[in-house]
Order: structure tokens, then C-alpha cells, then sequence
């Protein structure tokens, strides 16, 4: 008998489980709708300035346009130091999300500093601050509270502190990793090299833009697009990064819920067995009982 409580009190506790991870889900699953329009909406703009600030270090780096000479363009082959910015979740229970952008950071630092190239680490989200603090490994800047509510202007604050440094000529190179949405079940890990601005490969050929620099004409615009490059790309992280998020613990509610119910199952089995076997015991003393008194 004692074994049927226990049982019976395992199936109540999966059950419970269960009923929070589906409400999870169901909340996942509300807030990746609004997150993931907000994603794609902002992916075009993202995409486009991308392309014309990549157009525009060609150019410069191919043709070698007199009077325009930005740190944001130049190639610098001897790189000492660089800024890796993450994004992660300020909040758990969404599978693998984190560890994937923790990995590839892992990666490169190991890599630039086999090279003797110094890393500097900016963190965004709980759980990768955590996570490298657990490792002992040196911070040079921590946001948390911006991943789960991300606003541009927070983002402006985020990347202007590492471009300010890339333009001092403190750091030689900006790189920018977040875990993107790609679709309801998967994520697509992102390594945006922020500045010097890239050049998309195969650009020079694929490009038909029409285009022109006009070097000695005021540069007030082109500093004021380059302003917007980086600022634009830095809150469209934090937005793919939300919608990527909350598709990752849907995904894992979802599994969670599944395999709550499987379990269920499963104990449910076992506690009808150990019901029969607990019938046929009693059943059997009582025909024992009823022979031993003839």
C-alpha cells in the first residue's frame, strides 16, 4: 500500500510539472509572435544598412577614394586587441540558446589568443555574465536586464562604449555574437564583425549599385550613417536575440511538456501493476485464510 501512495503521489507531482511547462509554452509562444514581427520588421532596415555601409568601405578600400580616411573602413592587419560583445537570456529554461553564443565565445577568444591577440569580453544577459564569472573569467563590461526588454536607446548606450574605445585605438576590432531567430524550431548563430566595416565576399562582383563617393563634399552625413550602422545593428541583435529566446523555450516547454507526459504514462503503468499485484495478494491470503479453516 505503501507503494501505491508513492506512486500516486510521483504521478501528482509530474502532473503539476507538466500543467507549468504547457503554461510556459502557451506564454513562449504569445510573446515570440510580437518579438518575432518586431525581428523581421527590423531585419530589413538591418540588412540594407549593411549592404550600404559594406559598398561604401569597398569603394573606399578598392578605388582608394582621396579625402575620406575613417579608422571605421581601414583594415588594420595588426590587430593587438579586440571587443567581443554577447548577447544572451536574462532568464533560463530555454534548451541550449545560451550555451551555443558561449561556445562560439569560448571559440574565438581561444583562437585570437593563440595569435597573441588580447580579448576584452562585454556581456549581455544573466545567464553568459554567470556563466563567466563562474569561470573566473574577467568581464570588462556587464548589462543585465537589457536582452529580456531590449530598447534602442539601451542599445545605443551598449555599442557606443566599444566604439568609442575602437576609435581611440584602444581595441583594433568589434565583434558582435548573438543566438538569431530563424524559424519556430531553430536559432542561427550570428558573428557580425561591427567595425572595421566589412566587406560582403563575392560583393565586388554581385554589387550594380550606381553609387558614388564625393570625398570632398561635407562628411557629416556619411558619420552620421555610420552612427546608425552600428547603433542599428546593436538593437537588432537584442531584438533576433528576444525572438530567438522565446522560440528556444517554447521549443523546450514543449519538450518538457511532452516528456512530463510520457512519465505520466509510464507511472501510471506501474501503479496499476503494483494495484493487481496488491488485489491478487489479498485475494490469495483470503483463499489461504478460508482453506486453513476447513
Amino acid at each position: 500500500m505503501s507503494n501505491l501512495k508513492e506512486i500516486k503521489r510521483k504521478i501528482k507531482s509530474v502532473e503539476n510539472t507538466q500543467k507549468t511547462t504547457k503554461a510556459m509554452k502557451l506564454v513562449s509562444t504569445a510573446k515570440l509572435n510580437r518579438a518575432k514581427l518586431a525581428a523581421q520588421e527590423s531585419k530589413v532596415y538591418a540588412d540594407k544598412i549593411n549592404e550600404v555601409l559594406s559598398e561604401i568601405s569597398y569603394k573606399i578600400n578598392q578605388y582608394k577614394i582621396g579625402g575620406i580616411d575613417s579608422r571605421f573602413f581601414n583594415e588594420i592587419s595588426d590587430i593587438k586587441k579586440v571587443d567581443i560583445l554577447f548577447v544572451t537570456a536574462d532568464k533560463g529554461l530555454c534548451g541550449g540558446f545560451n550555451i551555443q553564443t558561449i561556445k562560439e565565445v569560448n571559440r574565438l577568444t581561444q583562437e585570437y589568443k593563440s595569435n597573441k591577440i588580447k580579448v576584452r569580453l562585454r556581456g549581455i544577459g544573466k545567464k553568459g555574465i554567470a556563466f563567466f564569472k563562474f569561470q573566473d573569467i574577467e568581464l570588462h563590461s556587464s548589462y543585465e536586464g537589457v536582452s529580456s526588454a531590449p530598447t534602442y536607446k539601451k542599445a545605443q548606450e551598449i555599442i557606443s562604449e566599444a566604439i568609442e574605445d575602437f576609435m581611440n585605438g584602444i581595441t583594433d576590432k568589434v565583434i558582435l555574437i548573438h543566438n538569431g531567430y530563424l524559424n519556430m524550431i531553430s536559432q542561427d548563430l550570428k558573428v557580425n564583425n561591427i567595425v572595421p566595416v566589412s566587406i560582403y565576399e563575392g560583393y565586388e562582383t554581385d554589387s550594380k549599385s550606381l553609387m558614388e563617393l564625393e570625398p570632398e563634399e561635407d562628411e557629416t552625413i556619411l558619420e552620421s550613417l555610420i552612427k546608425k550602422y552600428f547603433e542599428y545593428n546593436m538593437y537588432y541583435a537584442l531584438i533576433d536575440s528576444l525572438a530567438a529566446e522565446h522560440s528556444a523555450r517554447m521549443q523546450a516547454m514543449d519538450n518538457a511538456t511532452n516528456n512530463a507526459t510520457e512519465r505520466v504514462d509510464m507511472l501510471t503503468l506501474a501503479y496499476n501493476k503494483a494495484r493487481q499485484e496488491s488485489i491478487t495478494t489479498e485475494l490469495i491470503e483470503i483463499i489461504s485464510g478460508v482453506e486453513s479453516m476447513k
